[in-house]
């Protein structure tokens, strides 16, 4: 289950098949920084950053605030997924996800 910022970040990442190197080409941040986010060792990340990568990442931008600690509004759209499943926990928002990313492989071809 995931609770940190680092931990949602690196999983969107890897859930793109994403390097961070690739990401750094992408948006114009350093890996270095980009790693240090993923570990934890950044504690007040910029909104700009945060909105930049939940665009590259395919994520909700209110989730990064959230997570990163900024105070988010309370009227947000729901997502599709949310209208179409319902509300999920935490565990099972992680299970659907690792599906997701098999689906994804077994598609793509991959081995991973």
């Amino acid at each position: 289950m995931m609770k940190t910022l680092g931990e949602y970040l690196a999983n969107a990442r890897k859930m793109k098949n994403l390097s961070l190197r690739k990401v750094e080409a992408e948006i114009s941040i350093s890996n270095a920084y980009l790693s240090q986010l993923e570990n934890n060792r950044v504690q007040e990340p910029s909104p700009t950053v945060l909105q930049k990568l939940s665009k590259v990442y395919g994520i909700p931008y209110v989730e990064c605030l959230r997570l990163a600690g900024y105070p988010v509004p309370n009227d947000q759209e729901v997502p599709r997924i949310v209208a179409r499943l319902g509300a999920t926990t935490l565990a099972e928002e992680e299970e659907l996800a690792e599906y997701l990313h098999f689906l994804r492989m077994r598609r793509s071809g991959s081995k991973r």
